[in-house]
C-alpha cells in the first residue's frame, strides 16, 4: 500500500522523504530520544526511519510527517509501528524540537488513528509511553485511550495506552 496523505485543520500528514532524515536524526540523538530507548547515533537512526518508511510495504500502514498546512514546515511525525519488536500495533508521535505544546501530536495521531481504523482490520491500537514521559501520557489520554495493564509490552517498563475502533475521543 502506498502511504497516503491526509489532513487535518493545521496540518498535512504525507509520506516519509529523503530530505526528511536529517531533523529526524537530529531528534533521535537528541535528550528526548531517552524515551524511545535511545540517543540514537545516525546508523540507528538510519535503520528507524527506513522502518517507518518501509512499514507501509510490509504491513499497509507506516509513519507519516507532520507539516504545518499554513507554511509548510515539518514540525514531528506520527506513525503505526508493526513487525518484530511490536507486540502489537502501535500509535507513536513523536515532534521536532520548538513544537511541543500546541496540539500537534494529539491532531496527527487523531487523524492517523482515525484513518487506521477506516483503512485496516483492526479493533483497537497501543500507544507505548516511557513512565517518566508525563506529555505523551497526555496525549495519549487527550485521544481518549485508557492505560491497559495487561497489555504485552515493547520494553518491560512500558506503559500501554489502548485506543479501541469506535472510542475515539
Amino acid at each position: 500500500m502506498n502511504a497516503p496523505t491526509l489532513q487535518t485543520g493545521r496540518l498535512t500528514l504525507r509520506p516519509l522523504r529523503a530530505g526528511d532524515f536529517p531533523a529526524y536524526a537530529a531528534l533521535m540523538a537528541g535528550p528526548r530520544a531517552v524515551y524511545m530507548g535511545g540517543p540514537f547515533d545516525t546508523a540507528a537512526a538510519w535503520g528507524m526511519f527506513c522502518h517507518d518508511a518501509g512499514c507501509w510495504a510490509l504491513f499497509g500502514h507506516g509513519a507519516l510527517m507532520m507539516d504545518l498546512r499554513e507554511t509548510g514546515q515539518t514540525v514531528g511525525q506520527v506513525g503505526l509501528n508493526a513487525g518484530p519488536l511490536y507486540p502489537e500495533t502501535e500509535l507513536g508521535w513523536m515532534l521536532h524540537d520548538g513544537h511541543e505544546g500546541q496540539g500537534y501530536a494529539t491532531e496527527g495521531a487523531a487523524r492517523l488513528r482515525d484513518w487506521a481504523f477506516d483503512a485496516l482490520p483492526l479493533d483497537s491500537l497501543v500507544s507505548y509511553a516511557d513512565p517518566a514521559n508525563s506529555s505523551s501520557h497526555a496525549v495519549a489520554r487527550r485521544l481518549g485511550a485508557v492505560e491497559d495493564a495487561t497489555a504485552p509490552r515493547q520494553a518491560p517498563e512500558d506503559i500501554v495506552f489502548r485506543h479501541h475502533r469506535g472510542a475515539a475521543a
